[in-house]
């Protein structure tokens, strides 16, 4: 290798730029979840039971944080579902789960949050949307009301603007300003604008209310991939608030997964964002948990948080076996996830472990060299072994029917050593 190979200085390590965001806190009892400065980014879900429900409701809660919710968003509409809304947090508390609830209100949070005081202490965040607290001199009003008793009680606040429910008083306000241009913006920049206006405005309000500037939290939601780029990094160039991302209605499957993981990798790369949250419209018998799988993805992809065990694996070829690997592959992962709400608590630092499930000799060993723990089955024409690898070395060679579930012995007892008590 000649000396001209490497260039004069290193090639930058690619990373995250930092995040500049003031710190906001939502509590629950000791459970202190800090959101922006320098806080990891937060995973949000929200439940999509009858909140009135308030045992199918604290269940649902109850899974989305066991999968990783930092924070669980319930709707909170009608009288009854305020009612319900002690008896959810004192279900989660009996079963020792103390994930901080979120209450989103639409129209009549004002009236709920003032007839419902219990139900305005048991919430740890509310979620107010200024395009539909009223109209007219009402709207301010009413959205004084549900910000004093988010003062009173001390309790963060996200203001989530949606282009669907977008304040028309604003939107009519610049939309007639534009018309007056020189060189009028397009409609969607206009929208734009509105989102924004509408988001700080309402911030700026709420402080002179009397709201902790550092229990405010902002969100634009839009659908679309490029507009929430576009409206996100201008909202954090303006202001230094906590920012809560999402693409609203992302939609179902795989649709909803590439859509969301396209505009929040590249805000978050940006250092904008501070929670975020994956709005998946479940598929017909999917786990309501699988938005809250897809954002923990994202962020542990970008390398921001670390929540469960890697899987490495293969995507198959020519050269492997049927799908032993595959299944292989599924089975660890499912065991790592579902291991995962015990492991938390028993084996600190175990979700940074590396697995590697491999289908043939070509990157096999090597793959499962570079995890903590690796296996490389046989491919096409190789000898029906399979040498598994711990901490870089070969430590043994798996043959027979029974090699998924020798695997994951393995893979249980290496966890125990390597990060059980006294490790």
């Amino acid at each position: 290798m000649s000396d001209n190979t490497f260039q004069a200085s290193p090639i930058a390590l690619a990373a995250p730029l930092p995040r500049r965001s003031r710190q906001a806190r939502v509590v629950w009892r000791n459970n202190v979840v800090t959101v922006g400065g320098d806080a990891p980014v937060r995973v949000q879900s929200m439940t999509n039971t009858d909140t009135v429900d308030a045992v199918e409701t604290a269940i649902q809660v109850r899974q989305l944080a066991q999968a990783g919710s930092e924070m669980v968003r319930v709707t909170v509409n009608t009288p009854e579902a305020a009612a319900a809304v002690p008896y959810i947090r004192e279900q989660l508390d009996r079963m020792g789960e103390y994930v901080p609830l979120v209450g989103d209100f639409h129209y009549n949070g004002h009236r709920l949050l003032t007839d419902y005081p219990a139900c305005a202490e048991a919430l740890s965040k509310y979620r107010i949307n200024p395009g539909n607290v009223g109209k007219g001199e009402k709207k301010d009003k009413q959205f004084g009301q549900m910000i004093e008793i988010a003062a009173k009680y001390d309790k963060a606040v996200r203001i989530g603007v949606n282009w669907g429910s977008l304040d028309q008083e604003i939107m009519a306000e610049l939309m007639d300003a534009n018309s007056r241009r020189a060189q009028p913006w397009e409609t969607r920049q206009v929208m734009y604008e509105a989102l924004i206006t509408s988001a700080i405005t309402s911030a700026e309000l709420a402080q002179s209310i009397g709201l902790n500037p550092d229990n405010i939290i902002l969100s634009c939601k839009v659908s679309g991939v490029q507009d929430l780029i576009a409206v996100y990094r201008e909202l954090a160039r303006r202001c230094d608030y906590a920012l809560h991302l999402g693409l609203t209605e992302a939609g179902m499957g795989t649709k909803g997964t590439v859509a969301s993981t396209a505009a929040l990798a590249v805000l978050l790369q940006e250092g904008i964002g501070d929670t975020i949250r994956v709005s998946l419209t479940p598929q017909p018998g999917e786990a309501r948990t699988q938005e809250v799988v897809v954002a923990s993805e994202i962020l542990q992809s970008l390398g921001l948080r670390v929540f469960v065990p890697s899987v490495t694996a293969c995507p198959g070829c020519g050269r492997t076996t049927s799908t032993t690997f595959q299944e292989l592959a599924k089975q660890i992962d499912d065991y790592l996830r579902g291991q995962m709400p015990v492991w938390r608590m028993k084996y600190p630092g175990v979700e940074a472990m590396k697995v590697a499930v491999m289908g043939c000799i070509v990157n096999g060993p090597g793959e499962s060299k570079h995890a903590d723990i690796g296996i490389s089955l046989p491919g096409n024409g190789e000898a029906p072994a399979a040498p598994v690898f711990i901490d870089g070395e070969k430590a043994m060679t798996l043959r027979g029917e029974g090699i998924a579930q020798e695997f994951q012995g393995i893979v249980e007892s290496y966890v125990q050593r390597r990060w059980g008590a006294g490790a």
